[in-house]
Parts: structure tokens; C-alpha cells; sequence
């Protein structure tokens, strides 16, 4: 969705040919977003794998039995399958790979989540309950980014028909220069004081922390002993939580059992939580209740923004589609990623959903199917959306183009007038 939020800005840049190049900037848009997403991904892959590879030695240490010595039939049987065991959780050390040295680099940002995410479970003694406060407590921080986003979003759609009057004006007037076009396009956003930037960045870095989470969801709250991310320069900042917390009859931890109770209701938190599976011609689709009520509410937070129908403007229709098939795309997440990840989803989908209807009110939600409830009528949000006062008003390049009014002044100002009031050629002398 990030994607389709930040290909408005470059609906004022096109040539005048404007399907090819809209298709060609949301493809670059889409390429640059997924090489953003990829580095988010393979950071915090990095940072587990590089945690697993540098903690064997706490592992000795934490089971506190000699390493097993195999036979010389089974170590040399080239059939034989190394089983590797569980390793405690422990902060990444750089290394001479790439993904060590990335490890490395995100292990402050998994090891803070992971911290804030402990921390108020040792508070609540309820991981649900965590995960929905840390999500809130994130959301929070961040509100006026999103804030910022949502009136972006908000009065592009005031100036989109004005900007497409204003684009068909500059294509007419420059004869496809792409440099002047693009320069009086600023300088009508800066006179309206509108960023059309705006509301990129919130996207990305909401985008961005689901890889985190995912990690400290599926790796941090599933090991049996993550007591070394407990610890930041030699201080213990959870002493109320002990692990390894479950020991087996000889006094060694049970690996099989996490550290943190992750079962609420029956549903494990840190493994997918899936209510039967459908057979597909391709794939097996895992279907998922909390999956799909993060994509129903994804859904009604994509429709409240998103843009009114124009007619004959293939951008919008094109976006209007993107922002309804999107959200669905978690329905088929549901089957392989942890059900607490969608616990966070849900939770931030629901906090935007209360914050553009603060800004916004019902927004483009409906009619929706031909229904339109009564209560969503003239409803006047609680904080609407004004535009700023123009700035340098009249010196623009932009601002200097003829509205259709003046046009026809222009035109008819032209027009010889009939003083000789003939209104036929008939009877005319020769």
C-alpha cells in the first residue's frame, strides 16, 4: 500500500503521453519499495541467523553436559544427517560475512523491541496484552508521522482535479519539456504549500517494523533461554523473568518449551494459527481467522482513503483498485507467519482506523455495495482537513495559467463583432 500512497506525486509528471510513463514510474516505485523491503528482511534474518551462529558456546554453557561424540560408522556415513539443537538467544557479533555484519548492525533495533515487548509482559503477565500495548506505545510515537501522512493523502485529493487541469495547461503550453513541467509543478505545490512526499516515509517505516516484529514474534518469544537479550552492557534490565523456565528431570532445560508463555485461548502465539487448510490448483492456502480480520480492517482503512472516481483518469481508477485488492493479500500470509504478528497488524490497523476518522471522518467508505447509512451522511469529522494559505500567490509558473473562464474571455474578446447586423449572405449586391 506504501507503493500506491506515493505514486501520487508523480501524477503531475507526466509526459504527454501519461499511460506509458505513470506505468513506468509505478514500476520503479514498486522496485524501489521491494529493494527497501528486501533490506529490511535480510537484516533481521541476519540478525537471528547471526544470533544462533554465535551462541553455541552459551549453549554448552546453558545445558551444562559434554557435547555427544559420534561413532566413527556415523560420522563417517556420508548418509548422516548433522542435527543441529536449539540455541539460546544471544546478541549478534560483527563477522567477516555480509549478513553477520548486518546482524550486527539491526541487533539494536530487534533487541529493543524484544526489550519493550518482555517488559511489559513481565508487567502483565499476558502476551496478548503485550503485544497490543507495545503496538499502541509504537503508535504513539509515531502519530504525527502518520497524521502527517493521512492530510498529504488528504489534500492531494482536494488538488486533484486542479492539478489535472493544470497538467493538461503546462502539457500545452511546454510541448512536452519535462524539465519546465516538472519545475512549475513544484512551484504549485510550494505555493499551496502541499508535499506531495509527505506521506512516504510513515508507509515505509510501518513497512519496515513487520520484519522486526516478525523476528521478535517467531524467534524471541519461542526460545527456550533468551536471557542474554535481557541484558544491555552487563545489566540485567528483567530480573523478574528467570529462563530457561521449564527444566527437565535431570535438571536440564526442556528446549522443546519457551521461556515465555506464548498460549492464549489455545492459540500459540509465536507459530501460525491456522483453522483448516484449502487446496488450491498452485498452492495450499492456510486459512486464518486473525488473518482475515487484519485484512478485512485493512480494507476499511484503505477505503477511507482512498481517492474519488475521476472520469477518464486511468491513474486514479488504477489506484482505487490497488487500494481494495492489497489488503487481501494478508489472507494468504495467514498460513505461514505467527499469529502474533497479526495481533500487532490488527491492533495498528484498527489505531489508523480511529485516527482518519478523527482527520477525515467516513471518507470514500461509502456508498459501499449501493449502501449508504444514514449516519455517514454530512458527518463532520472531528479534525477536518483544511488547506494551507497559498504562498507567493500569482508569481508562479503555475499559477499563471488560464482557468477555462478566462479562456473564454480570451476568446471571445477576439471575435470581430457585426456591426452591419447581416445575418444572411441573400440579396447581397455584386
Amino acid at each position: 500500500m506504501a507503493t500506491t500512497q506515493c505514486a501520487d506525486m508523480n501524477s503531475s509528471r507526466r509526459k504527454p503521453s501519461p499511460s506509458t510513463s505513470t506505468r513506468s514510474r509505478a514500476r520503479w516505485a514498486a522496485f524501489g519499495l521491494f529493494l527497501a523491503l528486501a533490506l529490511f528482511a535480510v537484516a533481521a534474518c541476519g540478525t537471528a541467523l547471526a544470533a544462533d551462529t554465535n551462541s553455541s558456546t552459551h549453549a554448552v554453557a546453558a545445558v551444562n553436559a559434554p557435547a555427544p561424540t559420534a561413532s566413527p560408522t556415523a560420522a563417517e556415513s556420508p548418509s548422516a544427517k548433522p542435527t543441529t539443537a536449539p540455541q539460546p538467544l544471544a546478541p549478534a557479533n560483527p563477522g567477516a560475512d555480509p549478513v553477520s555484519l548486518l546482524g550486527f548492525l539491526f541487533t539494536p533495533i530487534f533487541q529493543g523491541l524484544f526489550l519493550l515487548l518482555v517488559g511489559l509482559y513481565a508487567l502483565t503477565g499476558n502476551i496478548l496484552v503485550a503485544i497490543i500495548l507495545m503496538t499502541i506505545m509504537i503508535r504513539l510515537v509515531t502519530v504525527k508521522l502518520s497524521a502527517r501522512q493521512i492530510l498529504s493523502q488528504k489534500r492531494m485529493q482536494i488538488l486533484g482535479p486542479e492539478l489535472r487541469e493544470l497538467t493538461k495547461e503546462l502539457n500545452r503550453r511546454y510541448k512536452g519539456d519535462r524539465m519546465a513541467i516538472q519545475k512549475a509543478t513544484q512551484e504549485f505545490y510550494k505555493e499551496r504549500g502541499v508535499s506531495p512526499t509527505a506521506g512516504c516515509l510513515p508507509s515505509l517505516l510501518q513497512m519496515g517494523l513487520l520484519f522486526p516484529m516478525y523476528w521478535v514474534i517467531r524467534d524471541g518469544l519461542t526460545n527456550f533461554d533468551p536471557s542474554a537479550m535481557f541484558r544491555v552492557f552487563g545489566v540485567n534490565l528483567i530480573p523478574s523473568i528467570t529462563c530457561p523456565a521449564h527444566l527437565l528431570a535431570n535438571g536440564k532445560p526442556d528446549m522443546s518449551l519457551s521461556c515465555i508463555n506464548t498460549v492464549i485461548f489455545g492459540i500459540n502465539i509465536g507459530q501460525p494459527q491456522v483453522l483448516f487448510n484449502l487446496n488450491l490448483v498452485v498452492f495450499t492456502l492456510g486459512v486464518s481467522a486473525l488473518a482475515l480480520m487484519a485484512g478485512f480492517l485493512q480494507f476499511v482503512q484503505s477505503r477511507m482513503l482512498m481517492p474519488p472516481a475521476a472520469e477518464g483518469d486511468t491513474q486514479a481508477g488504477t489506484q482505487r483498485t490497488m487500494m481494495v485488492i492489497f489488503p487481501f493479500f494478508s489472507v494468504i500470509y495467514g498460513g505461514f507467519l505467527p499469529a502474533g504478528l497479526f495481533v500487532y497488524w490488527i491492533t495498528t490497523s484498527v489505531f489508523s482506523i480511529v485516527q482518519q476518522f478523527l482527520i477525515v471522518g467516513w471518507g470514500s467508505m461509502f456508498p459501499l455495495f449501493g449502501w449508504n447509512p444514514g449516519f455517514a451522511r454530512n458527518h463532520t469529522p472531528r479534525f477536518p482537513v483544511s488547506m494551507p494559505q497559498p504562498t507567493n500567490s500569482g508569481k508562479s509558473l503555475a499559477a499563471s495559467r488560464h482557468q477555462p473562464e478566462e479562456r473564454w474571455a480570451s476568446a471571445a474578446s477576439t471575435v470581430r463583432p457585426n456591426t452591419h447586423k447581416r445575418t444572411s449572405r441573400r440579396g447581397r449586391r455584386r
